[in-house]
């Protein structure tokens, strides 16, 4: 039996407009600055590059200004029930905007994701100059 993976989600605070913070997560150019080397679209696939290695990933839904929603193929083609998703979140009160990462890993990998999460999302502020 496959191992059930756990859902995680990480919120990080990041002082930009919507409108950019929506660019960085949903087109190529933008994820390519802090995601990932590089990125190829065939229809609703994302492949992405990191260092030599590649991996694709449908996006299954967005929100213009809100949210990304992936499914790597890999989890597709395994049945897994599993994605991972780039929200924009306002808080009501200040106005400021954070970026929701929601994620799946094996229970003893949870903590290596998150990590890796947060060097990405380190790579994302310097480009957002936040």
């Amino acid at each position: 039996m496959i191992a059930e993976k756990v859902k995680f989600q990480l919120e990080i605070p990041l002082n930009s407009s919507k409108g950019v913070l929506y660019n960085c997560i949903s087109t190529p150019s933008g994820l390519s600055e802090w995601f990932c080397d590089d990125v190829n679209i065939k229809k609703d696939v994302h492949i992405f590059f990191w260092d030599g290695s590649e991996e694709s990933a449908r996006m299954i839904s967005k929100k213009k200004d809100e949210f990304v929603k992936f499914r790597w193929l890999e989890a597709e083609e395994d049945g897994e029930d599993t994605f991972f998703e780039f929200r924009i979140r306002v808080d009501e009160l200040t106005g400021e905007n954070a970026l929701v990462i929601t994620d799946f890993a094996d229970d003893d990998e949870v903590e290596d994701a998150q990590d890796l999460w947060h060097a990405q999302v380190d790579r994302l502020r310097q480009v957002l100059g936040c």
